[in-house]
């Protein structure tokens, strides 16, 4: 399979780090107005974002999309809740997925894809212990280590 040209346009490195991945999505976004024009600028934070479903649908809460630079009367709230767009059997296993063991679905990473549209990759995960992210860190610190020694 071919892989497509993704141009990446902001990454949520606090997920990774925060959660442990289990199963990731591509969901389309609405966006109004000018969002897009920012979007491509690159003015996104998902840092503090997360992702609920009500009423079949997918909602995204706390995506902070600054207001475009030249911008008019058209320019949104920055923190609007935005729609995502799933298949709705997407939708029903994640809804599924969550009620049985309890999980989150959390932003990992916002980019335009070769045909120009903005999406985000979505994931369902399972939040870490702090010893989970301490033990995580000791694992890269160690790997840093080994590759120095390689290196000399």
């Amino acid at each position: 399979m071919q892989q497509r040209k993704r141009k990446l346009i902001a990454n949520n490195k606090k997920a990774r780090h925060d959660y442990f991945i289990l199963d990731t999505f591509e969901a389309g976004i609405v966006l109004t107005g000018t969002e897009i024009k920012s979007i491509r600028q690159g003015k996104v934070n998902l840092k503090e974002s997360y992702v609920k479903i009500s009423h079949g649908e997918a909602i995204i809460h706390g995506m902070h999309i600054s207001p475009y630079d030249h911008g008019n009367i058209f320019n949104v709230d920055p923190l609007r809740d935005r729609k995502l767009l799933l298949h709705r059997k997407e939708i029903l296993k994640i809804e599924q997925k969550m009620k049985e063991k309890g999980l989150t679905i959390v932003p990992l990473s916002l980019y335009i894809n070769e045909d120009g549209r903005a999406k985000i990759e979505i994931a369902l995960a399972r939040g870490k212990k702090l010893y989970d992210k301490r033990d995580d860190i000791a694992k890269k610190d160690a790997a840093r280590r080994m590759q120095r020694e390689r290196r000399r």
